[in-house]
């Protein structure tokens, strides 16, 4: 039904605290950046993919988190030699809703998080490389929390990001909580689905902003202008822990290789992706990708269109991207 975020029970001891308490009452700003949140808590298993660094509360639903982007990293790495990738910008802010909802809300770990929309903006200027990590600092509202029988059921939360005191960006996300056992009556059969091991060809990378085959998230071949989805279950960032179907990151990572090899420009700078997700995408069947005409801004160098994936002949889920072209600078 949805993007889902969840980590396969008995992963770690760590997993078996219900609370960490990590929210700070009183930080400096230098604070919020000293170390990275524990990675439980992000449902990451590899500590390098932890983007969080700190987190203090400013009122009861208000709350200021820090966030370190690396030049170097090694999925979302930097763009045309220029840019962060604002891919990271969408990541901290899935992660901003998962460290909230175990700190802020108590939802237990082991819970899964059912993400029905998320979508983020970013600024040319604030994606702009410098001489090192970005630190980022993201004000976070939560809002629209269910509870049933005490027990948060759903929640969204609008994030806007600050770098060097400048707006940056926003973002916001909706998302449904359940327990394990809910989510085992959900998932039935699928609940320990994994991915055929033989992948189809991949398109190829410098048409989409990769280097390599393994970063590719979308068939060579296209039928009636829509390729297929392409999930490598062995990738160690868009995989990061055992899933029983594909993630939204990697749906918006598809749509925006889709987008880049729409326009012919592999090099443009996503500054927008509006992502909603209506059903799971399996791994036992094709997931369509297809692209909608572009429409594009001249004065801003902006070019906008959707993506679409079907499956089973249903829609699985809709992207719509913006994608910056670099010229004029």
């Amino acid at each position: 039904m949805f993007d889902t975020h969840t980590r396969r029970l008995g992963m770690t001891a760590l997993l078996q605290a219900d609370r960490l308490d990590f929210i700070r009452g009183e930080a400096t700003e230098p604070d919020l950046f000293e170390q990275a949140v524990p990675r439980a808590l992000v449902h990451r298993a590899a500590i390098s993919e932890v983007l969080l660094t700190g987190v203090r509360r400013c009122s009861e639903d208000t709350f200021r988190v820090g966030a370190q982007w690396s030049r170097g990293h090694s999925y979302y790495g930097a763009v045309a030699g220029r840019w962060h990738d604002p891919m990271l910008l969408g990541e901290s802010i899935r992660q901003v809703g998962l460290l909230l909802a175990h700190e802020a809300l108590g939802i237990p770990l082991g819970f899964s998080f059912l993400t029905e929309a998320t979508s983020f903006e970013a600024t040319e200027e604030g994606a702009r490389l410098g001489r090192g990590p970005a630190h980022v600092v993201l004000d976070v509202r939560l809002h629209s929390v269910v509870r049933r029988r005490n027990v948060v059921s759903a929640y969204a939360y609008e994030v806007v990001g600050y770098r060097d005191g400048r707006r940056i960006g926003s973002g916001r996300l909706t998302a449904n909580v359940v327990s394990p056992a809910v989510y085992r009556r959900l998932r039935g059969d699928r609940a320990e689905a994994t991915a055929p091991r033989e992948l189809l060809k991949g398109i190829m990378p410098e048409l989409v902003g990769r280097t390599c085959e393994f970063d590719v998230v979308l068939t060579a071949k296209s039928v009636g202008g829509a390729r297929e989805l392409r999930a490598d279950t062995d990738h160690p960032v868009l995989f990061d822990h055992p899933l029983d179907h594909v993630p939204g990151m990697v749906l918006m990572e598809a749509a925006r290789q889709s987008g880049l090899a729409a326009l012919g420009l592999p090099d443009a700078l996503l500054v927008g992706c509006d992502a909603e997700f209506h059903k799971y995408v399996e791994f036992d069947s094709p997931c369509r990708v297809s692209t909608a005409a572009v429409e594009t801004d001249v004065p801003a160098a902006r070019h906008a269109l959707t993506v679409q994936f079907h499956q089973a002949e249903s829609l699985v889920a809709a992207c719509r991207v913006t994608l910056h072209d670099g010229s004029g600078e």
